[in-house]
């Protein structure tokens, strides 16, 4: 499945080099930085995993921000990059990733994209299988960080310099990841 979301990539990398290359010099990189909110369920297998007895939460709310850069591929194709940082509550301790994005920008402003980069997840092990009290210091090879590949989409809408926008990803298609957010653009 890595290899398919990886050839995807280049292939979609492939095809905006050439509407690059056309692109006017006149046409500037667009900058947007702001705030998200969202839940990202972890999708936790209970039944695959021996946890029972314990009370898994798979889901938690996560809060942080984006910056995104985007380049005009002619009239109406963008392409851009961009990085997510946020904390999060119940099983997450925090997310940071960075990824592409592909898209089409519509007459009106509003863009509608494709991205797909790498997202690390920070777990909180006690929280993750209902144990508050767990001490992940007492166990000191526990490495509480995964990473993975993520692929999604999305859609912004301009309100006049500021952008209201909307995501929904998965890591390795083993997670469900939606937020929502506003942005300014400069």
């Amino acid at each position: 499945m890595k290899k398919i979301a990886f050839a995807s990539l280049a292939a979609m990398g492939a095809i905006a080099l050439p509407a690059a290359a056309q692109a006017q010099d006149s046409n500037q990189p667009e900058v947007t930085i702001g705030a998200s909110v969202g839940l990202h369920d972890l999708a936790v297998d209970v039944e695959d995993a021996d946890l029972d007895g314990f009370d898994v939460d798979e889901s938690g709310e996560i809060y942080g921000g984006f910056a995104a850069v985007d380049f005009p591929l002619g009239t109406n194709l963008f392409a851009g990059v961009e990085g997510n940082a946020h904390f999060g509550s119940g099983p997450i301790d925090a997310e940071y990733g960075v990824s592409g994005r592909l898209g089409f920008r519509t007459d009106g402003g509003a863009k509608i994209y494709a991205r797909g980069g790498y997202q690390w997840v920070d777990l909180d092990a006690g929280n993750l299988i209902g144990v508050p009290d767990f001490d992940e210091s007492d166990f000191p090879n526990l490495d509480t960080t995964a990473g993975d590949y993520l692929v999604g989409v999305g859609v912004e809408v301009p309100v006049s310099s500021v952008v209201l926008r909307a995501n929904v990803d998965t890591i390795a298609f083993d997670t469900l990841r939606g937020t929502v957010g506003v942005g300014f653009k400069f």
